[in-house]
């Protein structure tokens, strides 16, 4: 694969605790996440999977190994630097929504983009092309309590990407919501990730929906591991 590098996570080991009582949940950690790729994260709760994504993400430090993204080793960032480099560059969508409740579809997708120092013309323009391409068009002016739970999961993720990101980290990102309703976000999901061309690392339990993503990896025994359609790990 020839297409760009957003991230790779290199050696990256994650020990909680101090001398006889150390929990080494993640031990040998290597991941490179390419441009339009759309990897799976999948394995039982405990297995270490929310620990990866928030050390992708920038959340957690690791107690050794590097992170690098867009060709920059950011594992010793101080906070403020983490925090600029997750604003222009890491997108994220968790299990529930967290949309601020006095605010509309439209103004949820706008904030993360005004204090980026977008213009509000600007933060409106992208918001209200996001919204549009994630099916929601028609509910720009409605507040969350107006909105059905995929809708404010669908705003979720445009919130995500509206300051356009290299990398989307979604922890079960439909783990809440109906089958029916799970599969159209997802679908939508893909799709927008797709159209953008950036690269995404999805956590999900759902078999179906991992398969849909152009690989899968889990983590055993704190080293992540590649999964084929021989053995399913989900």
């Amino acid at each position: 694969m020839n297409k760009k590098i957003c991230m790779e996570l290199k050696n990256i080991r994650r020990s909680y605790g101090k001398k006889e009582n150390v929990l080494d949940v993640l031990t040998d950690v290597n991941l490179t996440l390419h441009a339009g790729e759309i990897v799976a994260l999948v394995g039982p709760s405990g297995s270490g999977k929310s620990t990866l994504l928030h050390i992708a993400g920038l959340l957690d430090t690791p107690s050794a190994g590097h992170i690098i993204v867009n060709g920059t080793d950011v594992s010793r960032a101080t906070d403020k630097q983490r925090t600029l480099i997750r604003r222009k560059a890491i997108g994220f969508v968790y299990q529930s929504h967290l949309l601020l409740p006095d605010f509309n579809a439209l103004e949820n997708v706008m904030l993360p983009q005004l204090i980026a120092g977008a213009s509000v013309k600007e933060a409106k323009d992208h918001a209200m092309l996001l919204l549009e391409q994630v099916g929601l068009k028609e509910r720009l002016l409605h507040r969350s309590g107006e909105l059905s739970g995929g809708e404010q999961q669908r705003v979720a993720i445009a919130r995500a990407l509206a300051n356009r990101p290299l990398l989307l980290l979604a922890d079960e990102p439909t783990g809440n919501l109906d089958p029916k309703t799970s599969e159209t976000v997802f679908a939508g999901l893909l799709n927008i990730v797709r159209q953008t061309g950036l690269s995404a690392l999805i956590a999900t339990h759902n078999p179906d929906l991992a398969r849909q993503m152009d690989r899968r990896v889990t983590v055993q025994n704190g080293i992540l591991v590649e999964l084929n359609d021989k053995k399913e790990g989900v």
